[in-house]
């Protein structure tokens, strides 16, 4: 089970630089020049959980292995990308293809790089990039809602649908408001399978210099303001600290960033909340070969989250014995939670709850 952030931004905001620290590798060209990101770079991270270590220790596992979410640094978006300036409809496509978005605006003065709008203004930035992918969803859906609106005057029932679906989504598009915001009460589903650009989940990540890494500053405060209205989650890093960063051996990442007053990374802080944007949740199995992270959605049933393991635990699945993480940390592991009564055997119905460590029953 894949989920996957597209990075996404004007040129020169800081994009390929965060997407470089994320994955700490230069695979993607960081260079003072709109479009040195050609195709996506797709990079895979370990999503940070210090749980993993306690469970590794009590359980004595030969090995740790996270959980992983994959970042997609997608080609800087111009205006006029709509109607395909720049490298517009290459990135729409590409964008297309993501769960969620992450918007790196910049949020930081430099005279020695260029900014294509030719000042500093995240949310004139946040305009640029939000109109654009309006436009593009409104040309999608009008085109799709007149072809539904005909079928559904002659009875079809899923044209009928279809219109109440799209109608209200085309309305807010109309009205200069993201899809995402104008979605049906239960039809999250039947919109995520329309592509809409605008429908997809959003983190705004501010790019800040150096010193405000911290606190922020005065631009990254107006992104803040703004998205907390939209309901929207912000993160304020700065690039090139976490580039710093990335490049340190793991043993000395701590004393640099207390030295610069920040108790953890940038990008861990982008990680989970990419995580969070994508309301996924981590359940674990523990044992003496390895302890292990796995991704599922939040409300995930236990044989759903048992395929994730592997389809046979899904399709021969009898039960799963289940121990919350607290529990299984307060008993110092499987025996001492059977013991004391806090293991628990779960059935079909059962949603996972974040940090169960369970062991899946099944028969194939």
């Amino acid at each position: 089970m894949g989920f996957n952030c597209g990075i996404v931004g004007l040129p020169n905001v800081g994009k390929s630089t965060l997407f470089n620290a994320l994955t700490a590798t230069a695979a993607a060209q960081a260079a003072n020049y709109p479009f040195c990101t050609i195709e996506p770079n797709v990079g895979r991270v370990a999503v940070p959980d210090k749980r993993l270590q306690v469970l590794s220790d009590i359980g004595k596992s030969l090995k740790i292995v996270p959980t992983s979410l994959e970042f997609v640094d997608i080609a800087g978006l111009v205006r006029g990308a709509s109607k395909g300036e720049g490298l517009g409809n290459q990135f729409l496509a590409n964008i297309r293809e993501v769960d969620a978005i992450i918007h790196v605006l910049r949020c930081f003065e430099d005279s020695d790089i260029t900014h294509v709008e030719g000042s500093i203004d995240p949310l004139r930035d946040i305009e640029v990039v939000e109109t654009e992918l309006m436009l593009s969803d409104l040309e999608s859906l009008e085109k799709r809602l007149v072809n539904a609106q005909k079928r559904a005057r002659g009875g079809d029932k899923e044209s009928v649908a279809a219109v109440a679906l799209m109608e209200p989504l085309v309305a807010a598009l109309q009205a200069g408001r993201a899809a995402r915001t104008a979605i049906p009460l239960g039809e999250e589903e039947a919109v995520r399978r329309l592509q809409l650009l605008t429908s997809k989940p959003v983190l705004y990540v501010c790019n800040v210099e150096e010193a405000s890494a911290a606190t922020g500053n005065a631009f990254s405060q107006r992104v803040q303001d703004w998205a907390a209205a939209q309901g929207s989650p912000t993160i304020v890093v700065s690039a090139a600290i976490e580039a710093e960063v990335s490049q340190l051996p793991e043993a000395d990442r701590g004393e640099f960033l207390e030295g610069l007053g920040l108790s953890e990374s940038g990008l861990d802080q982008v990680i989970r909340a990419g995580y969070r944007l994508l309301d996924l949740l981590t359940y674990f199995t523990c044992g003496p070969k390895e302890t292990r992270a796995w991704t599922i959605v939040r409300g995930t049933r236990a044989p759903q989250a048992a395929a994730v393991i592997h389809k046979d635990f899904e399709r021969g699945f009898i039960a799963c014995e289940t121990i919350s993480y607290d529990d299984y940390v307060a008993c110092r592991g499987e025996q001492g939670a059977k013991e004391a009564g806090k293991m628990r055997v779960e059935g079909k119905a059962y949603e996972v709850k974040d940090g169960d460590v369970l062991l899946f029953r099944f028969n194939v």
